[in-house]
């Protein structure tokens, strides 16, 4: 079968390395069906990555000097293909709206030693005609803080390489700020970016899933959203628990996709993140409350809001296509399963101990699951979202499902991901998410996204 492609449209005129007005659209594949996994596999894979994603502030805590994002690759869930320099070089990355730095490993790394196996070759920046170095003392240093500028302007700095150094949930990388082109598709339209050259990566084994790197959709400068200059992107994930390899995902950004079909689009304004890092990269929403069919939980709204925890430290919710299953606050997550094992009655079963990768503590027989009611998602400003079963439950195996919301408590989970709810991308299935950045707006749609 074909890989999926990349559809760029360059609509305006590249400035330096930032290209502006441009209208995109990536296939995306889930990386467990790049990989021919099974559903129990998928499901065991999401529940790891969710634990990693759920004991990232630990690294957060530890006083490291980069930058920590909670998601990337503590949790890789979508991956696109793209082509890199002249001529073109193949490569692949996980889409990621928790961090910022697109980048790939480069030529320079050792796989055994220094870094990670990956399906294409190591893209080598020496057999470019396009590739360029970006020195510590230019603006494209300055841009955002996974890079290192220099300590100062003196003459002899100025052709120093711009240090990378990052980190994530399941460890860090480093390398260089180079600029490059990116083909995203069949189309001979290329575009220019500023990307992270990685020469050296500790990262959780597995972390990526073999694909090159990472491109970040978040809110800083050297996202691919910012230095594309787009005001807008979306995007539709098909369940992952289907055929993936054949309903592909999509994104879309700086023209997104306008409402599917008939159904209601529900609009919430973003709240507006701190200035503190990685804090800044986020997309949090200002959720207020959360209704298991008809029955309003009883849990305060200031659960849910955007507060500092600690110097530096922020809570809150945010949204995350890099997050599989979603997390809420423990004093949410304990209402809520209180609420359901109510609702269920007899229904709910103990898991077996085969079953025990999922970490469920709340499932039904396969045969019940039509009882399980929706979610409603309350946000400020009176827009609501409604949560289907099959967002928030899953077959654990044939004869049982569990449901697939975990807590963000524990005995090692620390500020501030201990008192954060994360909304992830399980939830958002079959759902087209618009992020209007021009006007601070997230809509939802429910949606059958392999008929876009």
């Amino acid at each position: 079968m074909a890989k999926p492609f990349l559809l760029l449209t360059l609509l305006c005129a590249s400035l330096t390395f930032i290209t502006t007005c441009v209208a995109l659209h990536l296939e995306l594949t889930h990386v467990d069906a790049k990989e021919g996994c099974t559903v129990g596999e998928r499901l065991r894979r999401a529940t790891e990555r969710t634990r990693r994603r759920r004991l990232a502030s630990s690294s957060m805590a530890g006083g490291v000097t980069a930058p920590v994002h909670w998601a990337g690759t503590s949790s890789p869930q979508y991956i696109a293909e793209y082509l890199i320099g002249e001529p073109p070089q193949q490569a692949e990355a996980i889409i990621d709206t928790g961090s910022n730095l697109i980048w790939t490993q480069c030529s320079t790394c050792r796989l055994v030693t220094s870094c990670f196996p990956q399906n294409f070759p190591l893209y080598d920046p020496s057999q470019s005609s396009t590739a360029r170095a970006v020195a510590c003392s230019e603006a494209a240093c300055a841009l955002g803080s996974e890079t290192q500028p220099c300590n100062n302007t003196s003459s002899s700095n100025n052709n120093t390489p711009c240090v990378v150094l990052t980190s994530y949930g399941a460890g860090e990388i480093a390398g260089v700020l180079g600029t490059e082109t990116f083909t995203f598709g069949s189309s001979n339209e290329v575009s220019q970016l500023a990307f992270g050259c990685i020469s050296a990566t500790k990262l959780t084994p597995g972390s990526l899933n073999n694909a090159s790197g990472i491109i970040g959709l978040g809110r800083g400068n050297l996202s691919l959203v910012s230095q594309l200059g787009a005001t807008n992107f979306s995007y539709c994930l098909t369940p992952y628990l289907s055929d993936a390899t054949v309903n592909t995902s999509h994104l879309f950004v700086g023209s997104p996709a306008g409402p599917i079909g008939e159904a209601p689009v529900t609009s919430v304004p973003f709240i507006e993140s701190p200035s503190d890092d990685p804090f800044n990269t986020f997309y949090f929403l200002p959720l207020t409350g959360i209704s298991v069919g008809q029955v309003k939980l009883d849990v305060p709204a200031a659960a849910f809001d955007l507060r500092q925890v600690a110097p530096g430290q922020w809570a809150g919710t945010l949204i995350d296509s890099g997050s599989p299953f979603t997390i809420l606050v423990d004093v949410a997550y304990q209402a809520l399963r209180s609420e359901l094992e109510r609702q269920l009655g007899a229904s709910v079963i103990v898991p077996l101990p085969n079953d025990a990768d999922v970490e469920s503590e709340l499932c039904v027989a396969s045969g019940d699951t039509s009882l399980v009611p929706p979610l409603v998602l309350h946000f400020g400003g009176g827009g609501d979202a409604v949560v289907p079963p099959e967002n928030y439950w899953a077959p654990v195996d044939t004869d049982t499902a569990c449901m697939v919301v975990y807590s963000s408590g524990g005995p090692n989970t620390t500020l501030p991901s201990n008192e954060t709810t994360v909304i992830g991308n399980y939830m958002q299935q079959n759902t087209h998410l618009l992020y209007d950045l021009a006007n601070g707006v997230l809509s939802f749609q429910a949606a059958d996204c392999s008929s876009m």
